[in-house]
């Protein structure tokens, strides 16, 4: 489990084809995600991965073909920016909301005017984002400002721009997304017969 509050911008240093999908390889500032060891979950841009080859400032996960599908992390070049989360601890501050690290779907940028930004939705969730909820792009826990039947908007702060690497996005870049945690289950309850 996640907050959607990125502790740390890493960069991609590898990538290599495994037989289950793809290993990445990923550098950040060393002490920025405190002690990793090995199995520990991190959010990686918002898709939860299993640390493998733990060191100071850098770790490996494996990738299944089906994540590579699903997210945006098939789309990862060498060099390319990623947000990074570790898992909360039973100690934990949760400013932002609860994230599971699982991709719902992809969308992209739409437009970025400023510090307002549009991202594109799969319909099928729309019902699942409401204005003033929460919702997480590339891990970012983000406050809904406008939602249509295939898109929402969003105001992002100069802070997370700094500190994500929402500042690298251009329009039509890739996103993952994850709707929030509570509006799946009221949703799921509203729907029983």
């Amino acid at each position: 489990m996640f907050t959607g509050l990125i502790r740390a911008v890493g960069r991609v240093h590898s990538l290599a084809a495994t037989e289950m999908g793809q290993r990445i390889g990923i550098r950040y500032a060393a002490g920025a995600l405190g002690p990793i060891a090995l199995g520990d979950s991190i959010a990686v841009s918002g898709v939860c991965l299993t640390a493998l080859d733990p060191a100071s400032g850098s770790f490996t996960a494996d990738v299944s073909r089906e994540t590579l599908a699903r997210t945006a992390l098939g789309s990862l070049s060498i060099g390319a920016g990623v947000n990074l989360e570790p898992s909360l601890t039973p100690s934990s501050l949760l400013g932002g909301h609860l994230v599971t690290g699982h991709v719902d779907a992809t969308g992209s940028v739409l437009s970025i005017d400023d510090e307002r930004w549009t991202f594109s939705l799969p319909i099928e969730l729309a019902r699942f984002v409401a204005i003033k909820g929460s919702i997480a792009v590339n891990g970012v826990s983000l406050t809904v400002n406008s939602v249509g039947d295939d898109r929402f908007g969003v105001t992002l702060i100069p802070h997370t721009l700094a500190h994500t690497t929402f500042g690298e996005l251009r329009a039509g870049a890739a996103i993952n997304l994850e709707i929030d945690l509570v509006a799946r289950y009221v949703a799921r309850l509203l729907n029983r017969d």
